[in-house]
């Protein structure tokens, strides 16, 4: 199974950004999407997939944590 993670762009440069992944940052390309610093997105394979609102990212980010606390 293949899991899209939520992230915050830090910086844009050209057809990629930037984006944290609580505290790690990995290049993604937006070739898809229209970024800007400071938007929450959704990111597979390292492409940016969607933006999304504030509020689904801070759910999805507590469900990955919650998921990673259970074991």
């Amino acid at each position: 199974m293949c899991v899209a993670l939520p992230g915050t762009v830090i910086s844009c440069d050209g057809d990629s950004a930037v984006v944290d992944f609580s505290g790690n940052r990995v290049r993604a390309k937006t070739g898809l999407v229209d970024v800007a610093p400071g938007d929450k997105v959704l990111v597979h394979a390292g492409c940016v997939l969607q933006k999304m609102r504030e509020e689904e990212a801070v759910e999805l980010e507590r469900l990955f944590k919650e998921l990673g606390d259970v074991g």
